[in-house]
This record gives C-alpha cells, sequence and structure tokens, in this order.
C-alpha cells in the first residue's frame, strides 16, 4: 500500500505538469488565431498565477481541516475544468475565464503535496516527485505538436483534458492508499503554525524573495522558450517550435532525475549549488551568436537540467530548516513567493522583449539566477536549525 501511495502522488504531479507548459508552445499559433500581441500571453499566465497564489496561501488552513487526498482530487477535477475550458475559447477574453480553475487547481496540489512529501518521505522521493511534474510538462506540448500538425491548438487542450480525466479517475479508484500515513498526518495537523507565526522565523522572508526569483526565470522558460526560437533561428516550423517548448521540461525532468539517485549523499544545499552552476552552462550556450538552432536547444535542456533539483530541494528543505510545525505554512508561503514570480516577471519580459527583442532572454535568465542563490546563501546563515 505504501508504494502504491507514492506512485498515485507521483502520477498527480503528471497532471500538475501538464497544463503548465501547454500556453507556452501553443501561443505562437494561439496569438494568431486570437489576433492578439505576442505579450498578451502574459496576461493569461498571469491570471493562472494569481489563482494559484490564492490557492497557496489557503493551504495551509486547507491542510488542516482536509485530508490531502481530497485537496488532490478536487484540484485535478479543476485543471481539467480549466483545460476544456481553453478548448473551447473563441476569443481571447474566454481564456481569463477559464484561467481561474485552471489556477485554482494547481495551486492546492502542488502545496499539499509538497507539503505531504517534506514532511513523510526523503529528498529522493521529492526529487522524482518533481521529476514526473517534468514528464507531464514534456507530454503536453508534444499533444499540442500532434495538434497543430493534425487539426488545431483547441484540441491539443481538449486532448490534454482527457488525458488529464484518466488520471483523475486512478485517483479517485485508489483513495484508500492515503491511509498509510494517517497517523502521522493527524499529529501535524494539532500543531500546524499559522502564516503569520511563519513569517517571523528567522531565514525564511529570505527563502521567500528566492523562491520568487527562482520561478521567476523558471516561467519565463515555460512561456517564452518557443517564441524565442521563432524570434532568433531560421528555418523551423511551427510544429518544431511549439515541440521546443519542452525542452525546458526535459530539462527539469533531467535534473530531478539524477537528483532523485544523489541528493540522499549530498544534501539538499549541495544540490542547488550544483543546480545553479549547470544552469549558468546551460545559458551560456543559448547566449551564442548562431543561426542554427541547435546549440540553443541543447542550451535550453542545460538550463533545465541545471533548474531540476532547485525548486524540489528548497521545498524539502522547510521541515529540517524551519520545523516541522512549520512547514505547511512555510510551503504555502514559499508557493505564493514562487507564483507571484511565475506571475509577474514573465509578463515583464513580455514586454521588454516587445521593445527590446527576445534575443534578451538570456540575459533575464541570468539575473534572477544570481538573486536566487545569493538570497539562499544568506538565508542559510540566518537558520534557527542548521541540518
Amino acid at each position: 500500500m505504501a508504494s502504491l501511495l507514492i506512485a498515485i502522488i507521483y502520477l498527480s504531479f503528471v497532471s500538475l505538469g501538464l497544463p503548465d507548459s501547454l500556453l507556452g508552445s501553443a501561443w505562437p499559433t494561439m496569438q494568431t488565431s486570437l489576433g492578439v500581441p505576442s505579450s498578451f500571453a502574459g496576461y493569461v499566465s498571469m491570471t493562472i498565477f494569481l489563482m494559484t497564489i490564492i490557492s497557496s496561501l489557503a493551504s495551509p488552513s486547507l491542510i488542516r481541516k482536509i485530508e490531502t487526498k481530497w485537496i488532490v482530487i478536487v484540484s485535478v477535477a479543476m485543471t481539467v475544468i480549466g483545460l476544456l475550458g481553453f478548448s473551447f475559447s473563441s476569443a481571447y477574453w474566454m481564456l481569463f475565464l477559464f484561467a481561474m480553475p485552471y489556477g485554482l487547481g494547481a495551486g492546492s496540489i502542488d502545496a499539499s503535496l509538497n507539503q505531504y512529501v517534506a514532511n513523510h518521505y526523503s529528498s529522493r522521493v521529492m526529487n522524482l516527485l518533481h521529476c514526473f511534474y517534468g514528464l507531464g510538462a514534456i507530454i503536453s506540448p508534444n499533444i499540442m505538436a500532434l495538434a497543430l500538425k493534425y487539426a488545431k491548438w483547441n484540441q491539443g487542450y481538449r486532448w490534454t483534458a482527457y488525458l488529464q480525466t484518466a488520471i483523475l479517475a486512478v485517483c479517485v479508484l485508489t483513495l484508500p492508499a492515503w491511509k498509510v500515513n494517517k497517523k502521522k498526518d493527524d499529529e501535524l495537523k494539532e500543531k500546524t503554525a499559522t502564516i503569520k507565526q511563519a513569517l517571523k522565523v528567522p531565514g525564511v522572508i529570505l527563502t521567500l524573495i528566492a523562491f520568487f526569483s527562482y520561478c521567476a526565470g523558471e516561467a519565463t522558460c515555460f512561456l517564452w522558450t518557443s517564441s524565442y526560437f521563432a524570434g532568433t533561428k531560421e528555418g523551423m516550423s511551427d510544429e518544431l517550435i511549439a515541440a521546443f517548448g519542452s525542452l525546458i521540461f526535459g530539462g527539469l525532468m533531467l535534473g530531478r532525475l539524477i537528483a532523485g539517485f544523489i541528493s540522499d549523499k549530498l544534501g539538499d544545499r549541495k544540490m542547488i549549488r550544483i543546480g545553479i552552476i549547470v544552469e549558468f552552462i546551460g545559458i551560456i550556450l543559448v547566449i551564442l551568436p548562431v543561426k542554427t538552432y541547435i546549440i540553443a536547444a541543447v542550451g535550453f535542456l542545460i538550463i533545465g537540467t541545471g533548474m531540476g533539483p532547485i525548486y524540489p530541494a528548497i521545498q524539502h528543505m522547510a521541515p529540517a530548516n524551519f520545523g516541522e510545525e512549520y512547514s505547511a505554512p512555510v510551503i504555502g508561503l514559499q508557493m505564493a513567493s514562487a507564483y507571484t514570480g511565475a506571475t509577474l516577471m514573465p509578463t515583464v519580459f513580455g514586454l521588454i522583449q516587445q521593445n527590446v527583442g527576445i534575443w534578451i532572454m538570456p540575459i533575464y535568465l541570468t539575473f534572477f539566477a544570481v538573486l536566487n542563490i545569493t538570497l539562499l546563501e544568506v538565508a542559510y546563515k540566518r537558520l534557527r536549525f542548521h541540518p
């Protein structure tokens, strides 16, 4: 039963990854179909992430009152509604309507499962969990690429919704598996601190800003990688450009898969430092002034590989760094901070690239990578606990 539960948690994170990469891979075609400028992707993305921030901030309260399994079920169901809504959208304004369940579902499942795994399982399980997120995020751009080749972008969203519905059915059928950790769950609920209390813990605020910085870079890659290739490289079809939206997700999955085998030995902090170094190597490849798309493609794959262990490591460290009683509110705050970065900064980049050019993307990523690692290193020195 314990192994089945881990498998279900992994499958739930596949469902979390499926919606996240669709907008970026479809947008070069969607903007033409809907008759809007390229920067308008940022406003839809912002709405999705705003809803995610709201549900992330609500997650500590939900975790105290509702079992994680039910949060997962409701959240996956909400993303199905969002995906189907996008598939039936024939005007730009309709995307905003369905962005609400799209984002609300993502935030709840992300925060609740990260908190659950951080308190019950090792760093290895956390990294592999986020690896499966990458798997979902790789699958959907390729579904979109098939839709663009044989149908329309709307079908890409609809086919993804069907896959998400199948995952929801599996989650419902395996609900009894969640009783494995019920005793510890009940104990954690009784001593869970509030968000206000968590904000007073040394190092928390710096970690939140660092997480903001990390997700600013990650989400910019999610939304603008395909557009980067469309704007800087020659000889690429629409299908190939859409498929290349999965490069960053492929790198994330690879980085987390590798981290899954070495993170327990090296520890979360070393994994973050190694990840940042690898990310910088990828950025250097992307910024090289060559017309062929192959080197940039390898660069984005390496960027994703470097980013891979950073997100799960920051989440997994929460109970050890701040104490189990603060893990739920800290992770909820981290998720809100992460999604704030993911909400605002891709949109900011959209405005910058519209006025300066999409070529500036690697420089933008470098700024946030430096900010991320600097703030984390300062936060480590202020922790109450020293794991």
